[in-house]
């Protein structure tokens, strides 16, 4: 059964307050769903990017984590609610599958969200396919910009370079 897809349900966002940015990846791979944890694996370089950025240990327990996030005003979450996929990786995901999460309600509890950056080019493409052609007019102040992916897949960029791209969201934190 290795080779089979599996039906996969993604976690609630992360986020409390007035975030002022939304960070996007596509939909969590098989170690972050049996941790219940955004980017649980260890070769993920999510947490310790922002970790650097934000001053932390990214092996701080997960919650003290999402804490120092939302003080900082950024809210984490998926493009997708569910799917169904063989493994982790995005690009085996059945595209008739996908179910996107309800971006029109998320913008409207959280206005002062500004700023959407995509963990990746897949992210981005769900997004732009699945989402941006049923999103309300009211929401066209979002601002988009795309990240390389923190994920041990994408390993054309080494950790230097994606931490000097991540740093594209330090103008938009709660200081």
């Amino acid at each position: 059964m290795k080779n089979a897809l599996s039906d996969i349900e993604g976690f609630p966002p992360i986020v409390a307050g007035n975030p002022h940015l939304l960070i996007l990846g596509s939909m969590p791979g098989i170690t972050s769903l049996q941790k219940r944890q955004y980017y649980g694996h260890a070769q993920n370089a999510f947490w310790p990017i922002l970790g650097e950025l934000f001053g932390f240990d990214y092996r701080l327990d997960y919650l003290l984590r999402k804490k120092i996030l939302t003080d900082q005003g950024i809210a984490v979450w998926d493009v997708l609610q569910s799917c169904r996929r063989q493994g982790s990786l995005d690009a085996n995901i059945a595209p008739a599958s996908i179910r996107v999460n309800d971006f029109a309600l998320f913008f409207e509890q959280f206005p002062s969200i500004r700023q959407v950056f995509f963990n990746g080019g897949m992210a981005a493409g769900f997004y732009k396919k699945y989402v941006l052609p049923g999103l309300p007019s009211r929401f066209d102040y979002l601002d988009y910009r795309r990240l390389p992916s923190t994920s041990p897949a994408h390993a054309s960029l080494n950790f230097g370079e994606k931490l000097e791209a991540w740093r594209a969201i330090l103008p938009s934190v709660v200081k």
